[in-house]
C-alpha cells in the first residue's frame, strides 16, 4: 500500500467512504479514521495500528444533533455534556446504534461518540456523512501523532492517505465520560477537566474515585487498558530537574517546566513556559527524543490541576506506570 499525502477534505471524505483508512488532524491529536459501520475497513485499521481488538474506538461525528447515527438513545447527561462541550476535546458513552460495527465497539453495547472542533476534521465529516471511527493515528502503544510527519512514521505504507496539515493540536486526546448510568462517570482524563464536567453535572464522578484514570476489566473507552504513549527510551518520572543524571556515554533527554543546569549534556531537551504548551508538545517531544536515540527520557511531572490532571496520566503511561 502506498500511502498519498492529500490536502483535500473531499478527497478524505470519499477515501472513507469507499473503506478506506485517512489520517486527519483533530484539536487533540491526529485520528486515523475509517467509515464505522464498515467491518472490513474498522478490521483494517486494528491491523494498520496493530491495536488489540478489546479497546474499542470512539465515533466521530460532525454535529451534535447528529447521535443518532451512531447511538442508539441520547441520555440526559451526555445531551448536557454535548450542548455544553461540542464540538471539542469530549466523548460521551452512549447505547450503541446496530449500525455501528461490533469491531468499533469491541463487542460492547455502548459506543463513545465525539464532535470534534478542528475545522478540517468537522469538514471530512460534514462531506463523509457518515459516522467515522478514529483512534489516535499511531502504531499502537507508541506516542500519539500530533504532526503529520510523526503519522508517517508510524503508518507509512499501512494506510491508504495522510493530511498533510499541521495546526495547533492540544496535545491530549478527549475527555471520556460514561453517560449510560445514573452517574455519569469520567473513565479517561481528558482536555475536558472533571471541574469543568462537574459544573454542568455536579454528581459526576472519576471511575473508581481515582486520582488519575486507570485501567480497568470492561471499561467502554479506549487508552485505560493496554500500553499506550510510549516511547523506545526508558522514560523516568521526577520532580525536579535536579534528579536529572548524565552518566557517561549516556543518550539522556529531558522535559519539564523547569530549566535544567544540565542542558549541554543532554541529546534532547524542553522547557515549556505553560502548561498548556507541555500539554501540547509532549508527545512530539518523547518522539524527538526517540529520534535522537535517546535510551532514557526525564519527564517532570505536570502539576495535578487543569489539563495537568490528564498530562500526569499521559505521562504514568509513558513510564508504563498505572
Amino acid at each position: 500500500m502506498i500511502t498519498a499525502l492529500i490536502k483535500s477534505p473531499r478527497k478524505a471524505a470519499d477515501l472513507i467512504r469507499a473503506g478506506g483508512l485517512i489520517a486527519f488532524p483533530t484539536e487533540t491529536v491526529f485520528g486515523l479514521g475509517v467509515d464505522a459501520t464498515n467491518d472490513e475497513a474498522v478490521r483494517k485499521l486494528f491491523d494498520a495500528k496493530g491495536r488489540p481488538s478489546s479497546n474499542p474506538l470512539i465515533v466521530h461525528i460532525a454535529d451534535a444533533s447528529r447521535w443518532s447515527d451512531a447511538a442508539a438513545t441520547l441520555t440526559p447527561s451526555a445531551e448536557a455534556l454535548l450542548f455544553e462541550f461540542a464540538p471539542g476535546p469530549l466523548t460521551v458513552v452512549l447505547p450503541k446504534r446496530t449500525e455501528v460495527s461490533t469491531l468499533v465497539t469491541a463487542g460492547l453495547n455502548t459506543v463513545g461518540l465525539r464532535v470534534p472542533s478542528h475545522p478540517i476534521a468537522a469538514e471530512i465529516l460534514h462531506v463523509a456523512g457518515r459516522p467515522v471511527a478514529a483512534p489516535s493515528a499511531n502504531l499502537s502503544g507508541r506516542p500519539s501523532g500530533t504532526r503529520w510527519r510523526s503519522v508517517l512514521e508510524d503508518l507509512d505504507g499501512r494506510i491508504d492517505a495522510i493530511f498533510q496539515q499541521d495546526g495547533h493540536s492540544l496535545g491530549v486526546e478527549s475527555t471520556v465520560v460514561d453517560c449510560t448510568g445514573d452517574v455519569a462517570t469520567v473513565l479517561r482524563c481528558g482536555a475536558v477537566t472533571t471541574e469543568q464536567i462537574q459544573r454542568v453535572l455536579p454528581d459526576a464522578r472519576e471511575i473508581a474515585g481515582k486520582s488519575h484514570c486507570g485501567a480497568y476489566e470492561g471499561v467502554r473507552s479506549p487508552g485505560t487498558m493496554h500500553p499506550h504513549y510510549q516511547p523506545r527510551a526508558k522514560v523516568k518520572l521526577i520532580d525536579s530537574p535536579t534528579s536529572v543524571e548524565v552518566a557517561e556515554g549516556a543518550r539522556v533527554a529531558y522535559c519539564g517546566l523547569l530549566p535544567i543546569k544540565k542542558q549541554d549534556a543532554l541529546v534532547a531537551s524542553a522547557v515549556f513556559d505553560t502548561l498548556d504548551d507541555y500539554a501540547a508538545a509532549f508527545y512530539e517531544f518523547l518522539r524527538e527524543a526517540d529520534r535522537h536515540e535517546a535510551t532514557i527520557i526525564y519527564v517532570q511531572y505536570a502539576p495535578d490541576h487543569g489539563i495537568g490532571h490528564a498530562l500526569r496520566d499521559r505521562q504514568l503511561r509513558a513510564a508504563g506506570e498505572r
